[in-house]
């Protein structure tokens, strides 16, 4: 136990409600939110303490030393035994996927194929598509998990004329809550220098790991020294609104970090830096609460899915707050968000943006209190009756 209460627990809907955010603000008051990553919590304490520090002293100006990385550099190796973070292989970028696409510009150039494991988070297609790269799908296998024979596969042909090609993997899966194990990523490795294709890991979810895995990070695994990552607090504590993340090379990727453009940094918000400064130095014991919380509601949701729709498969995953929910045997076609939505008032993302293997699926936020899961999947029953 950690001593912290569920942040789950702590909020009404009426309270959050009154938020202005994307999650509460774009469908009506009648419908059940659990579709866009926030969480239904308040912020941990520290976090709220660093933020409103800063506004008393006036502190709103451009960010400057290296404070996040060492705090994130002490957060991996107490929560994931990896003392290979170094300081000066890291840099500050707006968030993690304005990070990725500027990771991918310092390894590859217009029109090379950018490979990724569908189905996967949305904006990996559309950052990539308006990076003028194109993609490359190397879906996941049955057990949702790397296919890495299929893999091989594409790397081997994204190379073929030669011409330059990247990984963009995500670590842990969004939205399959998958973990990737040493094995898997250190096999990641060697097919990426075999191959010489380049990976960047999106490691945004790497806080957000249940008890029954472990989370790698793709630098810690042999043959990774030319990989590059990016890593954030706003996932584990809530602070996507607070714009700050971390670029992270391996040591074989210095020299291309190092090109990355001073003005990049600048984009990052100075308040967003201290609080997750904050948030990974000081806010373990609010993050430990929130997964206790988390674990309980995956396990919840296992149970009312098999009582209220049985229909429904779901291997409940081992990291996010995410559930991905194949829906196809209950008859409601490529977009059974729509039909949620519609007819049961809850919304929760449809799986087609998500690339080959999303038709008939939806993507489920866990991170709400268990009264309103409840509701939630009450009301996705209803929808078939």
């Amino acid at each position: 136990m950690t001593g912290e209460p569920n942040p789950l627990r702590a909020l009404t809907l009426d309270r959050l409600r009154r938020r202005t955010s994307m999650k509460w603000r774009t469908y009506p008051e009648d419908v059940l939110p659990l579709w866009v990553a926030e969480m239904d919590v308040p912020l941990a304490a520290p976090v709220v303490r660093a933020v409103t520090e800063a506004m008393e002293r006036g502190d709103t100006g451009y960010s400057a030393g290296t404070a996040y990385a060492e705090a994130l550099a002490r957060f991996a190796s107490a929560r994931w035994t990896w003392d290979g973070l170094a300081v000066a292989r890291t840099a500050v970028v707006p968030d993690v996927m304005l990070g990725a696409v500027e990771l991918l510009k310092l390894v590859t150039g217009p029109g090379d194929p950018v490979i990724v494991n569908s189905p996967v988070y949305p904006p990996f297609y559309q950052f990539v598509t308006h990076l003028d790269r194109r993609v490359a799908e190397a879906p996941l296998g049955p057990d949702l998990r790397l296919d890495l024979a299929g893999l091989e596969d594409v790397f081997r042909r994204c190379v073929a004329d030669g011409g330059r090609a990247a990984y963009l993997l995500c670590s842990p899966h969004n939205p399959t809550g998958t973990v990737h194990t040493a094995e898997e990523l250190t096999a990641v490795a060697t097919l990426a220098e075999r191959y010489g294709v380049r990976v960047v890991a999106d490691e945004i979810h790497a806080p957000v790991v249940f008890p029954d895995a472990r989370f790698v990070p793709y630098l810690s695994v042999p043959g990774a020294e030319r990989g590059l990552s990016l890593m954030s607090a706003s996932k584990g504590w809530n602070l996507a609104g607070l714009k700050a993340a971390l670029a992270v090379a391996g040591p074989g990727a210095a020299d291309d970090l190092a090109r990355m453009p001073e003005e990049v940094g600048h984009g990052a918000s100075h308040v967003g830096v201290l609080a997750h400064t904050a948030a990974l130095r000081d806010g373990t014991a609010w993050l430990d609460a929130l997964l206790t919380g988390l674990d309980d509601n995956r396990r919840l949701l296992t149970d009312l899915l098999a009582e209220r729709l049985p229909g429904v498969v779901h291997r409940a995953g081992q990291a996010t707050f995410l559930a991905w929910l194949d829906c196809r045997a209950l008859g409601l076609g490529d977009d059974p968000a729509e039909v949620f939505l519609r007819r049961g008032r809850v919304a929760v993302n449809s799986g087609l943006p998500f690339g080959t293997g999303g038709a008939g699926h939806v993507r489920l936020n866990l991170a709400t209190s268990p009264e309103v899961l409840d509701e939630a999947v009450r009301r996705m029953a209803s929808v078939l009756s």
